[in-house]
């Protein structure tokens, strides 16, 4: 049974009162004919001196729709000013999102933000944030002054801050948010194809036009796909705007490039070039030694090395060790984190809060930790790894220090190349060696902290050496290797 409902307010009015207004002065017509094929019978009624009408394909339809409207009035029930419809019905149909609100992305942005802020990481607030002001380019809609492209992304990671609301913006960004609360285009926007094709762009593209990496892509994108989905969730839109759309070109940007894998010389002399960094008196370098040989020989992430505390580690005088690694303290920015720091207090990457990773680490790695301690001791808080001053170690701390090793290490034609450029290229040579040396998958996504399927993906083109050893077990499991098979 379909009919036309042409009253206004269910669909076109886009956004409803907060409180529908109701009256009982309602009075429903007779059935009357018009010239349309498609619904020639139409039914009038009045709801407070506003008509409101209904189309239908057949008269039985017609009179049905009467019948209940007439029903709705015995029974005493107010009918919706704006809509026409009876109480009850306008109540069902706020439930299931059929009348919903069409907030600007400016807003939407706000809202989202807000909901997500309490739940969520300060590196993954920061992420949501670049996703929205990313989005938010491709959603600014027209108007004269409007702000550019680097003002709209400012604008925009200030505004969903929760903490900010019913602040000023800073002076700089004062026109830019007055211009986007008024301008930014509506949810429904997302609608439309140009729109879409736009957003896609923005969120595979840098400001400059350059792509953006794999991993940038991937995050904004990812970020974008929960902002739709509360979307949904609450009656905005029907679907995912960018479901099935592809990046174009799109490759496997995640799988490890061979070229930044060190080999054990290698390893050595920039483990030994960063203990020359800074001066004596400082030892800027020297303190950061078994810092960058946690994530050599342990493949430890940045961000878990930073946190290592002293009591997570078993050093014995001989043999293998273990990290029990249990915290992070990953950079997000004083405005990300609930505590005003820079540095976010966390668990385990994709892990429960409280959930810890042991990893077996070799007699080199722990006399490098035993001698670390030795010398510079722990921080209040019984970390390993301190600044100079005994704070968090900053991201932009050791990063100074891996790059002036690098051209202490390395010839100029290594130093110019992807070898190691960032200590993050460490991990990546550790796995590679555990999956080289022919430890199973399983054992070493257990290690690293990944699961055996990102292990597969990224780790796929730094595996080597083992065809012959492969052979062989093919050989030996069909009998061919004692002679048994004649060909």
């Amino acid at each position: 049974m379909t009919y036309r409902d042409n009253s206004k307010g269910v669909r076109e009015s886009g956004r409803p009162p907060a409180e529908p207004t109701l009256s009982t002065d309602v009075r429903v017509w007779k059935i009357n004919q018009v010239r349309s094929k498609r619904a020639p019978y139409q039914l009038r009624w009045i709801v407070a001196g506003k008509v409101k009408t209904a189309s239908f394909t057949t008269v039985a339809l017609a009179e049905s729709r009467r019948s209940e409207l007439w029903q709705a009035m015995r029974r005493g029930e107010a009918f919706d000013v704006d809509t026409g419809l009876p109480e009850s019905e306008l109540r069902a149909a706020i439930a299931k999102k059929n009348i919903r609100s069409d907030p600007t992305w400016w807003d939407f942005s706000r809202e989202y933000m807000a909901v997500r802020w309490r739940t969520t990481a300060a590196k993954t607030r920061e992420g949501l944030a670049d996703s929205l002001a990313t989005v938010a380019l491709a959603m600014r809609g027209d108007g004269a002054k409007a702000p550019t492209p680097e003002e709209t992304r400012l604008a925009v990671r200030w505004a969903v801050v929760p903490a900010h609301n019913g602040e000023e913006p800073p002076p700089e960004l004062q026109a830019a948010c007055t211009w986007l609360a008024t301008c930014s285009l509506p949810l429904s926007a997302l609608t439309d194809p140009r729109v879409v094709r736009d957003i896609q762009y923005r969120l595979s593209f840098k400001l400059d036009d350059t792509p953006a990496a794999a991993e940038t892509y991937k995050r904004r994108r990812r970020g974008f796909n929960t902002a739709m989905e509360y979307a949904i969730e609450c009656g905005y839109l029907d679907e995912n705007p960018l479901a099935g759309v592809k990046r174009a070109g799109a490759t496997k940007g995640d799988v490890v490039d061979p070229r930044v894998l060190v080999n054990a010389v290698q390893g050595e002399q920039l483990l030994t070039a960063v203990s020359y960094v800074g001066s004596v008196r400082r030892n800027r370098g020297r303190r950061l030694v078994a810092f960058f040989a946690c994530q050599m020989y342990a493949a430890m992430r940045p961000a878990e090395a930073v946190g290592l505390r002293k009591k997570d580690c078993y050093l014995p005088e001989k043999g293998w060790g273990t990290l029990t690694l249990k915290e992070t303290r990953p950079v997000s920015g004083k405005r990300w984190t609930d505590s005003g720091q820079r540095h976010d207090k966390r668990g385990l990457k994709s892990r429960e809060p409280k959930a810890d990773r042991p990893v077996p680490i070799p007699p080199t790695l722990v006399a490098m930790l035993r001698t670390h301690i030795e010398e510079f001791g722990t921080a209040k808080d019984g970390r390993l790894f301190a600044n100079e001053r005994g704070a968090v170690l900053g991201t932009s701390s050791y990063w100074r220090v891996w790059q002036e090793a690098r051209l202490i290490a390395l010839p100029p034609d290594k130093a110019e190349s992807p070898l190691a450029h960032r200590p993050y290229d460490l991990r990546h040579t550790c796995i590679t060696n555990w999956l080289n040396a022919g430890v199973p998958v399983a054992e070493v996504a257990r290690r690293a902290g990944n699961s055996p399927e990102v292990i597969h993906r990224r780790y796929e083109g730094c595996i080597d050496g083992h065809e012959e050893l492969n052979n062989k077990k093919i050989e030996q499991a069909m009998g061919w290797g004692d002679g048994s098979y004649s060909g």
